[in-house]
């Protein structure tokens, strides 16, 4: 018991903690040993077709059209596909109103994934950039990310989401420190080799590497750019291209995405299983099992475990300086928890216990996000989590 205590601990604090210091170390060598990558400048301009794909999306779709055709790229080289999936709003009608954008609309709503085929269909040029229709993206955010295409190994690459945090924060505070944790890991992980995956706020692909994925694909984005790095290109991670959202209106909103997500991660883990052996691609399988499977199917389980065992063995044992002392410091964070999500009840702007609600909040949402995938309750079609 006492064994599995100790792997409990040791795993929870690689997952989120260790394997960001030992990314941080590698490059260290990394660095010393090869010199610093050299970034390609902005000279490189391939043929683009931006992708948005969108449903009900009337209170924002017009803001982002504009948004997309300021973007600061040579007109001659660029396209615009948005997809109306399913839309009983205004939404097809605001889209029909910009001419230099290829409108396509279809009254059935079949999900994104299968709306994102449709357009793959009309796609000619030599790269995609797909973005989601309620975020907006800096202006030179295509320049700097298809100037990493100059490197034929480069088959995808992915931007940064960034969420707004208004100053009435709540426990969605947690939510943007979460991001800022995560862009840090991206970054390091596309420098020692490749991002584990792109997310759907804004990503690019080369057009002759896109392999549609299964229609009941609930991470289309991240299936999408792991195919591609499957077939040994590299997802490059530009933090300077990206994508800004407003968080979600709440806490019960962010569960729901959060979900959707980690039932999402299950799939993945079932489709992506080749990577979980690292002999074909090894430094992959390290990032991804370190930065994905770790997170989506191990840890928030050691967790639970390695609470109760904890009792146990200062149960069992007696006093123990070593065991009551974890024990005490796990109750001090799951009070913190508690109290971060007390505080959200009473609208109260404490955010040092945010941090410890939010992290509580993930790792319950992989925990709900399993069931859900195993008793065949999550949709391809969700519904849209509301935005601040």
């Amino acid at each position: 018991m006492e064994l599995f205590f100790w792997i409990s601990i040791t795993i929870i604090l690689y997952t989120y903690l260790g394997y960001g210091l030992l990314l941080f170390l590698l490059l260290k060598i990394k660095a010393l040993l090869f010199g610093k990558k050299v970034i390609p400048d902005l000279g490189y301009t391939p043929t683009v077709t931006v992708v948005v794909a969108a449903y009900n999306e009337a209170y924002c779709i017009e803001e982002k059209i504009v948004n997309t055709l300021a973007l600061n790229y040579p007109k001659d080289n660029i396209r615009f596909v948005f997809i109306s999936d399913g839309s009983t709003d205004e939404t097809p009608a605001i889209i029909a109103k910009y001419p230099q954008i290829l409108g396509m609309h279809e009254p059935g709503r079949s999900g994104k994934i299968a709306a994102v085929h449709r357009a793959m269909g009309k796609v000619e040029t030599e790269v995609v950039v797909f973005t989601d229709a309620n975020t907006m993206l800096n202006k030179d955010a295509i320049l700097l990310m298809c100037r990493h295409y100059q490197d034929e190994k480069v088959g995808a690459i992915a931007g940064e989401k960034r969420v707004q945090i208004d100053d009435n924060a709540d426990a969605t505070a947690g939510e943007g420190f979460y991001w800022k944790y995560e862009s840090k890991l991206k970054k390091w992980d596309s420098e020692l080799y490749s991002v584990v995956g792109a997310a759907g706020e804004l990503f690019s692909i080369r057009t002759n590497l896109y392999e549609p994925v299964a229609p009941d694909t609930i991470l289309d984005d991240f299936m999408i750019s792991m195919n591609i790095a499957l077939k040994g290109y590299k997802i490059v991670y530009e933090p300077d291209a990206f994508a800004s959202e407003l968080a979600s209106a709440n806490t019960g909103e962010e569960l729901k995405r959060k979900i959707r997500i980690a039932a999402g991660g299950v799939q993945s883990t079932i489709r992506l299983k080749a990577l979980l052996l690292p002999f074909k691609q090894p430094i992959l399988s390290f990032e991804y099992i370190s930065h994905r499977i770790l997170r989506w199917v191990v840890t928030p389980y050691l967790m639970i475990s390695a609470f109760f065992i904890n009792i146990a063995l200062v149960i069992n044992q007696g006093y123990s300086t070593i065991y009551g002392l974890m024990l005490l410091g796990q109750l001090v964070f799951y009070v913190a928890a508690l109290l971060g999500w007390v505080m959200e009840q009473r609208q109260l702007k404490i955010k040092v216990f945010f941090i410890p609600y939010y992290f509580c909040l993930m790792n319950y949402a992989v925990i709900a996000g399993f069931a859900r995938y195993f008793f065949g309750e999550q949709s391809v079609l969700w519904e849209k989590a509301k935005r601040k």
